[in-house]
């Protein structure tokens, strides 16, 4: 498999209303208007915007009942950044059963962009793009998945097993982490420099001094919010005071109010992203909830740590030889042992993802099958197993032939299956020919002997101007258009197109 590197990564497109809304605020005050028609445009967006501003959130003496007042209570920049909180949010998700949980992530990234407003606050620390920036700080995770589902799956099991950081994964993995990816889109899509820069650095120790502050408050917020999310909260806790109260004489109880609030405040603002908060409830509640528990059981303190150290190290070795487990059961799933390629069926999966992702973001997709030409003669004649062979050689040459965003798989018996991203029927017409020939020119050494094949190549692809694509029609054109080129006589391209 080709690695993935930070420059050949796919950013998604950002939502339309958000590259709208971005250009009317850049106009300046005399946007207001046009700004507020964006937004009053989208009825749903329309009223989450005004419920947040008339959430406990922001305490307003009087109803904000327009966008209008909205905007001259709360000012430009934060409705545009409770705006595009909503707008990315909803974009910028997928189906639950992908392996990737989507609803925690966004239910994580709220709570953590509420700790962040409310902690700003408590260290009386101005700065309108908190929100949206602890909100959209690891959305460099959503694209890195996106783009490798399955590697990414390897981060975080071992964040699971091995309590490793997400950053030490992503890097060994990937080579680069969600930081770098986050800010890149965020620079992509326009954003303001603060915000991705905020981003980018995060989890740094040696940010930019400019930023040092907001990148603290996102560090915090995120503590904050991985105290209802996370484990060891008892210990976070006393960090956070630790590292919050000297410096800024703040006392613990401060602390201990500004927890709860969290709590308290982010039940309220997630119900505006139409996310389920769960059982989600202040600390000083849970922390009270577990007293009386442990009270109820009447164990000794040495009797609950001695069960404790007993049930950790039996969840550790379970932990770990299902980590093992499930790195070989990965490579069983998706990787035909023949040739190392994809296999099947995670090529439909793959198809699957690539057409809808060239569906939402209008963007080129190409598809090419092929198979080798007569290639029972060459099992007739020399073997399977040198067959086999035959079959080996040609996987490592496509590959080495392919960029890294292609994608090839094993499609059954000797046809495969290679994914285009991005890429036009010229550019699909201009490799296949490439590949056609460099197959020509290989030679497979068997037992002394030297074997030469040709294959037979179809084509399709749907242009960025196609408001669906469907990945069984596809297929088939591809399908039928490898027919073709056998029956013309083999050994060429032939494409047929997709009808929109």
């Amino acid at each position: 498999m080709h690695t993935l590197t930070l420059e050949n990564i796919q950013l998604p497109s950002p939502p339309v209303i958000a590259l709208r809304i971005l250009e009317a605020v850049k106009k300046g005050d005399a946007s207001f208007g046009e700004l507020a028609q964006i937004i009053l445009a989208d009825p749903a967006l329309t009223a989450k915007i005004l419920k947040v501003a008339n959430s406990s959130f922001y305490s307003m003496p009087n109803t904000v009942n327009t966008i209008e007042k909205a905007l001259s209570v709360l000012g430009m920049n934060v409705t545009k950044n409770i705006a595009l909180s909503f707008v990315i949010a909803k974009e910028m998700t997928g189906s639950e059963s992908e392996g990737f949980n989507f609803g925690y992530f966004w239910k994580r990234a709220v709570t953590t962009a509420v700790a962040a407003e409310l902690l700003a606050s408590l260290l009386r620390y101005k700065n309108e793009d908190l929100f949206v920036s602890a909100l959209l700080q690891d959305i460099g995770m959503l694209v890195v998945y996106l783009c490798r589902p399955n590697e990414y799956r390897q981060v975080l099991d071992e964040k699971r097993v091995t309590e490793a950081s997400v950053l030490g994964s992503e890097r060994k993995i990937f080579g680069f982490d969600h930081q770098e990816v986050g800010a890149k889109l965020l620079t992509v899509w326009d954003l303001p420099k603060s915000i991705s820069t905020i981003i980018r650095y995060h989890h740094a120790s040696d940010c930019p001094k400019g930023v040092r502050m907001q990148v603290d408050i996102m560090r915090w917020s995120n503590m904050l919010s991985s105290i209802y999310y996370g484990s060891r909260s008892v210990e976070k806790v006393q960090r956070l005071k630790a590292e919050i109260c000297p410096s800024f004489r703040v006392n613990a109880d401060d602390i201990d109010t500004l927890i709860d609030s969290v709590a308290k405040k982010s039940i309220e603002i997630l119900s505006f992203f139409e996310i389920d908060p769960g059982e989600m409830k202040p600390f000083s509640h849970m922390l009270q909830e577990a007293n009386e528990e442990l009270r109820r059981i009447n164990l000794s303190y040495e009797q609950v740590v001695m069960q404790a150290k007993q049930a950790r190290k039996k969840a550790e070795d379970l932990a770990a030889e299902l980590l093992e487990a499930n790195s070989k059961l990965r490579v069983l799933a998706f990787r035909d042992g023949l040739t190392d390629l994809y296999n099947y069926r995670y090529f439909q999966e793959l198809m699957e993802r690539e057409t809808n992702r060239a569906a939402r973001y209008h963007l080129p997709l190409s598809l090419m099958l092929f198979d080798i030409d007569r290639f029972k003669e060459v099992n007739d004649t020399y073997g399977h197993s040198a067959g086999d062979q035959v079959l080996r050689c040609l996987a490592k040459l496509v590959t080495a032939t392919l960029r890294t965003s292609d994608i090839i798989a094993r499609y059954g018996g000797e046809e495969f299956a290679v994914i285009l991203p991005m890429t036009d029927l010229a550019g699909c017409r201009v490799f296949a020919e490439r590949l056609r020939r460099q197959v020509e020119e290989m030679e497979a050494v068997v037992a002394g002997n030297s074997i030469r094949v040709t294959i037979s190549l179809g084509l399709t692809s749907c242009g960025a101007e196609m408001t669906s694509v469907d990945k069984l029609q596809m297929i088939n054109a591809a399908d039928a258009a490898m027919y073709q080129a056998k029956q013309n006589g083999r050994n060429r391209v032939e494409v047929k197109e997709v009808q929109s």
